[in-house]
């Protein structure tokens, strides 16, 4: 088949890692594959396989460079937007989703029609909800975020999920989703648990290559950006009740770096946090670690998980809303700890005494690229009443 997987850019982030290694597995299971990215920069990820076709598609430009496209951009700033906060996507993304659709057409003019086109997470796809086409799946990366009014979001619902084949990421996402659809009395064409891929021997050769700014003392490690959806103020709080004679380091950067940095001086334990910014590969530094720690307030999946399985490293997680339960199920369940840094220190103490933890190759079968490639590909089914 010719898939295409649409993403709203190409910067280092989970999101778009999971983008071009879904695009990767439709190469690697003989599919011609593309993806599109919907900026042309930052550019920081590149598909891995040498026959996935890359596209760009400057959504903002394409929208400035039509004839009504400047008018409708600035009323929608200047005056919808501020009349309806957040609702930008509302009056821009009838142009947008057209634009794209034409877009779409010259690829298809170009290297035929696409049996599956896959939109990657809410903030690619809302803003080109005016484009509707059967054979289009949309993938919840997160679980539903009640952040407005329910009138409001009941109209974004509307436009961006109603009688659209859906895929979820895990079965938490799952349960959002059908719990928002029904308070906003949505039906969506289809709805499904379709899960990450996790490109095993690929994350294994890029975490054999080296890095000179691995410490070499023993460490822990979290990855992610520095936002307060991942909960690293917990972690440091957790790590300074635990006092392990491992390093903290966090992979990673965004607003609150110097803010957590203050938190770690104030904590006493500066001296044992490493802040190493954003790296391009970051599966060397999971191999290197002793221990991976999740501590976020919510995660549709948490890739990082099964990235740091596959690179045989143990991993511990707050059981925090969302998917992470999809990673931590069977023997697995024991590594979750309540959300608060009492529990966590505790189970990074627990885990550290019992190193080395044998990694089991069956914690990651629900990942395999090749039943994802599948159920992407398959009809999908009828939504259950």
């Amino acid at each position: 088949m010719r898939t295409l997987v649409v993403i709203h850019s190409l910067k280092m982030g989970g999101m778009e890692r999971v983008a071009v290694n879904l695009a990767d597995a439709f190469a690697e299971e003989g599919h011609e594959s593309h993806i599109l990215s919907c900026r042309n920069h930052p550019n920081d990820l590149q598909p891995n396989h040498p026959d996935v076709h890359l596209h760009h598609h400057d959504q903002l430009k394409a929208l400035l460079k039509s004839v009504i496209g400047i008018p409708v951009f600035l009323l929608s700033r200047l005056f919808l937007g501020i009349i309806v906060p957040k609702s930008h996507f509302i009056w821009v993304g009838w142009l947008s989703g057209w634009l794209l659709k034409h877009k779409v057409r010259v690829l298809e003019k170009q290297h035929g029609r696409f049996d599956r086109i896959i939109f990657r997470g809410l903030g690619t796809f809302k803003y080109f909800w005016s484009f509707h086409d059967d054979r289009n799946i949309y993938v919840l990366e997160n679980v539903i975020h009640h952040d407005r009014p329910l009138w409001q979001k009941k109209l974004e619902w509307r436009l961006v999920f109603k009688n659209r084949h859906l895929a979820c990421v895990s079965s938490g996402v799952y349960a959002s989703a059908t719990d928002a659809f029904k308070q906003g009395s949505i039906a969506p064409k289809s709805l499904r648990v379709i899960t990450n891929p996790c490109p095993i021997k690929e994350i294994q050769a890029l975490a054999e290559l080296s890095d000179p700014d691995i410490p070499e003392e023993p460490y822990i490690l979290n990855v992610g950006r520095l936002v307060p959806q991942k909960g690293h103020d917990l972690l440091l709080r957790a790590y300074a009740l635990a006092q392990p004679r491992q390093k903290l380091v966090i992979v990673g950067d965004g607003a609150l770096r110097e803010s957590l940095e203050q938190t770690a001086r104030e904590l006493g334990i500066s001296a044992n946090v490493i802040f190493a910014g954003k790296r391009r590969n970051p599966y060397n530094w999971m191999r290197h670690a002793d221990l991976f720690v999740l501590s976020s307030e919510f995660e549709g999946l948490g890739i990082v998980l099964t990235e740091a399985l596959a690179c045989g490293t143990p991993v511990i997680s707050v059981d925090c809303p969302g998917g992470i339960r999809d990673v931590f199920k069977g023997e697995l369940e024991c590594y979750l700890s309540q959300m608060t840094a009492g529990s966590l220190a505790d189970l990074m103490n627990r885990v550290l005494s019992e190193l080395p933890v044998t990694i089991k190759a069956e914690w990651l079968s629900d990942f395999d690229q090749k039943r994802i490639v599948d159920l992407f590909l398959a009809t999908p089914p009828p939504l259950r009443a």
